[in-house]
């Protein structure tokens, strides 16, 4: 296998690349076309890549899938159930000592952080991946091979990711390469389903130590560049009366028509938001409720989920949500024939802040400029990932890929394949390295 890193890069220096901006779901409707890698940012590159320490780094890289393979599988079949991370941490933890980190903790949330110093010292960069899975701890995470494919619960999105930080410490190891920054190498809790981004929340909450850029591994496209941040708000609704016989306590308000009328009101309105502007999705994900067929449910709920890349937008479609609830539990409550009245409750339980990217960030830039040097034409998109949070606080944040093929995505079908499997670690290594300064 040939590396792709060798591009004639003063060919490309000073060109103005059009780039796909784009969500994760489809086109946005107000993005800006294209973006341009500035010419000083192809020029670091260029310097960067004539570097014999990094030429070392990266075909090194090459070198390493048979290990990769083993530390993919030996990772995947660790379970790591959102908010049970715990056991798959403890095990990420000890594989970064084996890579010699020596300052290596878990912090209070449950990440795992391992910093390799740098010569100064005076910035820290962090590449981050996250630990936790879609799946419940119950499931089946043995890995299963068809040809090439190999199929496991979360074996791409993210247990991939994490081998990718593995692969860049040993690479930097190799080639003896020590950076300006302090680079954090992080295995991140909570990044999945109501997860809420609780691990990069801890990092970036109040009083923690300082990260000056984050880039984080999430994904197998080489081209995709994630920029911007896809918000979203989520809630679990609750309607509640006193329950009966269907029969003998006929007349009673139901929470169930409630919450029937709820997503009608909602579905129905929602179009005078979701149909102009930026993209703004919802979905009614989840709904339960009741004991029997012939009981008047004492419960109704629902949980759902809104996203747009607008935080003026995601507001706007959660105050149709608010409408919608209290209309619905206003007209049930009028409609009933006795009984107390139902009540609600409405409770947020996912907050990622939209976040808007900006093309020409050194990051972003850092970024593209890596991306291409390796013969790849860079997408920009927006999605909902680990960078939400330090994008929506001005902090530099990308997400980019982990290498190889993935599918199937949280389903118990999901395989990754090693194609390419080396252009997610040279492009982290080439980006973090652009980022944190490569010491004489």
């Amino acid at each position: 296998m040939n590396t792709s890193y060798t591009l004639p890069l003063p060919a490309v220096i000073g060109a103005v690349l059009a780039l796909t901006v784009s969500s994760l779901h489809g086109n946005l409707h107000a993005a800006e076309a294209e973006a341009a890698i500035m010419p000083k940012y192809m020029a670091e590159m260029e310097t960067l890549t004539a570097d014999a320490r990094v030429q070392t780094a990266l075909d090194y890289v090459l070198t390493m899938e048979a290990q990769s393979k083993e530390e993919l599988i030996e990772l995947t079949e660790i379970p790591a159930p959102p908010f049970k991370e715990d056991l798959r941490a403890a095990h990420f933890a000890e594989m970064l000592k084996d890579r010699g980190l020596s300052d290596v903790t878990i912090d209070g949330a449950g990440n795992v952080v391992g910093r390799r110093p740098g010569k100064s010292g005076d910035k820290v960069v962090a590449y981050a991946a996250h630990l936790d899975t879609v799946f419940p701890e119950e499931t089946d995470v043995t890995v299963k091979f068809e040809g090439n494919k190999m199929i496991a619960p979360g074996i791409g999105d993210n247990t991939r990711g994490l081998v990718t930080l593995l692969e860049v410490i040993s690479a930097f190891d190799e080639a003896n390469i020590e950076t300006e920054a302090d680079v954090l190498f992080i295995g991140n809790v909570g990044e999945e389903g109501l997860g809420d981004l609780r691990g990069v929340k801890y990092l970036f909450r109040d009083g923690a130590e300082k990260i000056d850029t984050f880039i984080a591994v999430d994904g197998g496209n080489a081209e995709r560049i994630v920029y911007g941040g896809v918000g979203s708000h989520r809630y679990r609704v609750t309607f509640k009366g006193p329950g009966g016989h269907s029969w003998g306590a006929f007349g009673l308000a139901n929470p169930q028509h409630a919450l029937g009328r709820a997503i009608a009101i909602f579905d129905e309105n929602a179009p005078s938001v979701t149909t102009v502007g930026e993209k703004t999705s919802y979905n009614v994900g989840r709904i339960g409720g009741g004991t029997s067929i012939n009981s008047i449910p004492f419960e109704a709920w629902m949980e759902i989920d809104m996203r747009s890349g607008s935080q003026d937008k995601l507001d706007d479609i959660d105050a149709v949500l608010q409408s919608a609830i209290q209309t619905a539990l206003k007209e049930e409550n009028e409609g009933r024939l006795d009984g107390p009245a139902l009540t609600v409750d409405v409770d947020r339980v996912g907050t990622r802040p939209a976040a808007k990217g900006d093309s020409s960030a050194a990051l972003v830039q850092r970024a593209m400029a890596a991306t291409t040097a390796l013969g790849i034409t860079p997408s920009l998109q927006i999605s909902s990932t680990d960078s939400n949070l330090p994008i929506s606080k001005g902090i530099p944040a990308v997400t980019m890929s982990r290498g190889g093929k993935s599918a199937n995505a949280h389903s118990l079908h999901e395989y990754w394949e090693p194609v390419d499997v080396h252009l997610g670690p040279q492009i982290g290594i080439l980006t973090i390295l652009a980022e944190a300064g490569l010491a004489d």
